[in-house]
């Protein structure tokens, strides 16, 4: 298992060095090339979302990406230290609870975006924070005819 770390602040600038790093290690990995742009935009989205989150809340930690190759699944997290609020605090597999829990808002107009990007979703949110967790399918030598 290969796993690259990315902690950055909470600046947009920083989001496309992110958006970048995930393509690169989506492409070395194995990501079909045809699936890296929606690997790069996803990433954008997510790390956009935890970037907004961190400004309004006023919080000065960084942002965190964790990229991992995993017997023929590429994985990427974003992390964010917002906490949940009261009552939250649980996993939401899938993305559908979290979109449909209140109204559309700019946070969950992103959460839309990366759920028509990405088949494998998974957001979850708790007292030390939120994640978006996204996989995608790596085709291994052995797939190759």
């Amino acid at each position: 298992m290969a796993t690259v770390e990315l902690r950055f602040s909470a600046q947009p600038e920083h989001v496309r060095t992110a958006r970048l790093v995930a393509a690169a290690v989506a492409r070395r990995v194995g990501v079909e090339e045809a699936v890296l742009d929606e690997v790069r935009l996803a990433v954008g989205e997510a790390c956009s979302r935890a970037v907004g989150l961190h400004r309004s809340n006023g919080l000065t930690a960084p942002v965190r990406v964790v990229l991992t190759e995993d017997d023929k699944v590429f994985s990427i997290e974003v992390g964010d230290e917002v906490p949940a609020p009261s009552g939250g605090g649980e996993a939401v597999s899938g993305i559908t609870a979290v979109l449909e829990s209140e109204g559309e808002t700019e946070d969950e107009m992103g959460l839309a975006v990366i759920s028509g990007l990405v088949d494998d979703v998974e957001v979850s949110s708790g007292e030390s924070g939120g994640t978006i967790r996204m996989s995608w399918p790596v085709a291994g030598v052995s797939d190759l005819p």
